[in-house]
């Protein structure tokens, strides 16, 4: 019998028809599960997303189902896409597990930090991108649920005004939620907020409210002042700035 093939890439193009029902418009990013795709539904012109599953990462499509079924738990939540269906696709002789969803616009967080000078945002934008975050993140912490790998590649960030729309556009979804998941949560938002300013280059510089925030990295003092998303949007929103 022989042996199938490990697909890491699909490398699908601009135009190509997959399932007989949607075209493929542009990859819009790639990651240790599969990649995901801008594409378009054929019988409606509506654009989604498409999230494909290297085999070997979901044995007996219990990634795939595991992802779904945590995104219409979490359905509520604001900031997470919105799952529509499941569907299947043949590909090198293997069967491949798409999950389409909702197609947000905007741009990776860490592609909006490069276009900025100095690849740091202002303070108080930084403080209000933290507060969109950490209020989106608090509607999964309440539902007892954690996301597992926040970090600027897998946030999709608009801007209105002085505000942020935030949406997630991945979760880790392997282990059932504990009280170190969300822990884990709170710290990354932090760790984020930290490279939006700048990072280590500009820390010292930062003023003594933002440090108080940052707690220079340390988990310990970090967790001390906000054991969830939610105690972090409260803070920051009772903040006093001298």
């Amino acid at each position: 019998m022989a042996t199938r093939c490990r697909i890491t890439a699909f490398g699908f193009e601009a135009g190509e028809i997959i399932a007989g029902k949607y075209r493929i418009e542009a990859l819009l990013g790639a990651g240790w599960e599969g990649e995901v795709y801008r594409i378009t539904e054929l019988g409606t012109g509506i654009e989604r997303a498409a999230k494909l599953f290297f085999p070997h990462r979901n044995p007996r499509n219990s990634a795939a189902k595991r992802y779904a079924i945590k995104l219409h738990k979490l359905r509520h939540c604001n900031i997470l896409i919105q799952y529509y269906t499941q569907d299947f696709i043949e590909f090198e002789g293997q069967r491949i597990t798409l999950l389409i969803s909702e197609f947000v616009e905007g741009e990776l967080l860490s592609a909006m930090l490069a276009r900025q000078r100095g690849a740091a945002l202002p303070p108080f934008e930084a403080l209000h991108l933290l507060h969109a975050l950490a209020s989106g993140m608090a509607e999964i912490h309440m539902a007892r649920e954690y996301h597992g790998d926040l970090h600027t590649d897998n946030i999709i960030v608009r801007r209105f005004g002085l505000g942020y729309e935030i949406k997630l556009i991945d979760l880790f979804h392997w282990e059932a939620p504990r009280r170190e998941n969300i822990h884990a949560d709170v710290c990354d938002l932090i760790r984020i907020f930290y490279d939006c300013l700048g990072g280590k280059r500009r820390y010292r510089h930062q003023r003594a409210e933002i440090k108080a925030i940052i707690c220079g990295l340390k988990r310990s003092l970090i967790l001390k002042k906000f054991r969830t998303a939610g105690q972090l949007r409260d803070y920051l929103e009772t903040i006093n700035w001298q």
